[in-house]
C-alpha cells in the first residue's frame, strides 16, 4: 500500500518542544504519562496539547495504568490515540476498546519473528515495535535486528534507536505505517529542534511502501 510515511515525535515535556514540531509539521506526538524521564502529568498534557497544531494528532504513552486513569484522561481531550507499552493483554485491550471511543497502539518487543506474531493477536488498532531491555518498557534508545519483523496486516509504529543516520534503512526493511522517534532528536535529554527539522525532512522525502 502506497502512502506517506507518518512520523511522531516521543515525549514531549516543554512548550518549546509543542513548538518545534508544530513548525516540523509531524503527524503524531507522545506525552508518556507513566514513570519515565520525559514524564508528564495530566495538567502538563494539557498545556501542551492546547499549543500544539490541530493537525497534530497526540498520543498518551501507559504502561500497565489502569483503565479508570486512563478514561479519566482521555474526557479531557488530552490525548487523540492510546499507546500501551506495557504487559496489557487481549483483554485490557478489548475492554478498554468497549469503554473508550480511540485508536490504540499497542507496543510489542520484537523479540523473534514469532513472539511478535503472538503479541499481535489482540484488538490493538496499530502495532509499536520495540526494542528489548532487560526492567525497562521502552525508550531504550536502542535498535533492535529489523530481519525478525513478520508480515503484519496492522499498520506499525517503528520504534527503537532510530536517528538521522538509520532511518532509511529501518523504513527499508520494514516498510512502517510510522516512524516513532524520541531520543534520535534530543541533545542532552532535551528534544533539539535542529534534529527534528532534519529527522522530518529527511522522511518526508523518503518514497517507500507500507506493507
Amino acid at each position: 500500500m502506497s502512502s506517506s510515511l507518518k512520523i511522531k515525535i516521543c515525549g514531549l515535556r516543554r512548550e518549546c518542544d509543542v513548538d518545534f514540531v508544530n513548525s516540523a509539521g509531524v503527524d503524531f506526538v507522545g506525552f508518556v504519562f507513566a514513570g519515565s524521564k520525559r514524564q508528564v502529568t495530566p495538567a502538563q498534557a494539557s498545556v501542551l496539547k492546547k499549543r500544539l497544531s490541530p493537525d497534530i494528532k497526540s498520543v498518551g504513552v501507559f504502561v500497565n495504568e489502569s483503565i479508570e486513569n486512563i478514561k479519566r484522561i482521555c474526557k479531557n481531550g488530552i490525548i487523540d490515540l492510546i499507546q500501551l507499552h506495557g504487559n496489557e493483554d487481549g483483554d485490557f485491550i478489548k475492554t478498554l476498546k468497549n469503554e473508550i471511543n480511540l485508536p490504540v497502539i499497542k507496543a510489542v518487543k520484537a523479540l523473534s519473528k514469532d513472539y511478535i506474531k503472538e503479541e499481535i493477536r489482540n484488538d490493538a488498532d496499530f502495532v509499536l515495535l520495540d526494542s528489548f531491555k532487560e526492567n525497562s518498557f521502552g525508550g531504550t534508545g536502542s535498535i533492535f535486528d529489523w530481519t525478525v519483523v513478520p508480515d503484519i496486516k496492522k499498520p506499525v509504529f517503528l520504534a527503537g534507536g532510530l536517528n538521522i543516520n538509520n532511518i532509511k534503512q529501518a523504513v527499508d526493511m520494514v516498510h512502517p505505517f510510522c516512524v516513532d522517534i524520541s531520543s534520535g532528536v534530543e541533545t542532552d535529554g532535551f528534544k533539539d529542534e535542529r534534529k527534528i527539522f532534519e529527522i522530518t525532512k529527511l522522511v518526508r522525502g523518503l518514497e517507500y511502501e507500507y506493507n
